[in-house]
């Protein structure tokens, strides 16, 4: 959802939901004390949130509420960045210059070997109502 800027009112996680490794991972940020809108990139407008598919097919993206976009292991820093608690002070560590290094390297490594993770699955296709961020009944 925007508020008309084309900026979400949220910010919002950007995973492939024909992933199982990252619906997975999806499912764990639903967890964590932080408010945001998880989107499946397949059914998310990438336009209107100032991506591309050639983007998201590569790297997880977070983009905040003034619409900027970040990707691969400063999503991740971004995303633990605006949630409460240690989990904030975490976030700042992962995006400090010279740990972003490694946390991007770190980011790439599982990112080309999530297919062999845990929540991988041969057949990872969720229905829509059954992922992360889903209204449920």
């Amino acid at each position: 959802m925007s508020d008309g800027s084309g900026r979400p009112e949220l910010p919002v996680l950007v995973y492939d939901g024909d992933c199982g490794f990252c619906t997975g991972s999806a499912r764990l940020v639903e967890r964590l004390p932080v408010r945001v809108r998880l989107a499946p990139w397949q059914e998310e407008d990438l336009t209107a949130l100032r991506t591309t598919e050639e983007r998201a097919r590569h790297e997880v993206l977070w983009v905040d509420s003034a619409g900027h976009v970040f990707g691969g292991g400063m999503a991740v820093a971004e995303l633990l960045k605006h949630c409460r608690g240690p989990w904030k002070v975490l976030g700042r560590v992962l995006a400090a210059p010279g740990i972003r290094t490694v946390v991007d390297g770190v980011y790439r490594r599982v990112s080309a070997n999530r297919q062999h993770l845990s929540f991988a699955t041969p057949a990872c296709r969720l229905p829509e109502n059954q992922r992360p961020g889903a209204r449920r009944g």
